[in-house]
């Protein structure tokens, strides 16, 4: 985990820098929805690293910090806007800290994955999510890393648009926390140990 690292006498400070964005909508109306799973998995992780969000030019609440002594700079973000229109900061903040789209991490829920299931890509599709297809759009290219968070299908015939803006029910409660906290690691492992290894890592997975 982040704050279990330590720094060997042979490392040096890096000079990379990584943003990892958190998907969702602004305001407490929304704050505890499955859209916003991304945006929960990115309070854990600026919890680990003490860092606190503050408001950025670049329209976002951005945090920074360093997972460990000498590791790369983490720019934590969450949008100021809604999900949909996700693309403009996360392509503001790309240029404005010199961040190239392989190294930005977008950290969000996904429909096609079970419910406790964590997994991880580079490029693709958008498979629905407009979040996505926005980021994309703005960056120019769908190569940037995904931190893809299972909330699973709707139940019965319910609209999953209604579904992701509901909050979580009570069962997925009980596990939420530590589903967060596997998301996390697996943003962790992404910069650690790089794609492959990341995804051998936590693909299979589910949250214990």
């Amino acid at each position: 985990m982040f704050w279990r690292r330590k720094l060997k006498v042979e490392d040096r400070v890096s000079s990379e820098s990584w943003l990892i964005v958190g998907l969702g909508n602004p305001g407490a109306k929304y704050e505890a929805t499955r859209h916003n799973v991304g945006q929960m998995a990115l309070d854990v992780i600026a919890g680990r690293i003490g860092a606190r969000f503050s408001s950025h030019k670049t329209g976002s609440r951005v945090a920074e910090g360093r997972a460990r002594p000498g590791g790369p700079k983490l720019i934590l973000a969450k949008s100021n806007g809604y999900m949909n229109t996700s693309g403009g900061p996360v392509s503001a903040l790309s240029k404005y800290f010199g961040v190239p789209p392989e190294r930005v991490i977008a950290i969000h829920d996904e429909l096609d994955l079970p419910f406790d299931s964590v997994k991880l890509k580079q490029g693709g599709g958008h498979g629905g999510h407009n979040g996505l297809r926005d980021i994309a759009k703005a960056l120019g290219t769908p190569d940037f890393l995904r931190v893809r968070i299972g909330i699973g299908r709707p139940p019965g015939q319910q609209d999953p648009a209604d579904y992701v803006l509901r909050p979580f029910g009570t069962t997925e409660r009980s596990t939420l926390g530590v589903l967060l906290e596997d998301a996390a690691d697996a943003a962790e492992a992404l910069i650690d140990d790089g794609l492959l290894a990341a995804q051998q890592r936590f693909h299979g997975r589910v949250a214990k």
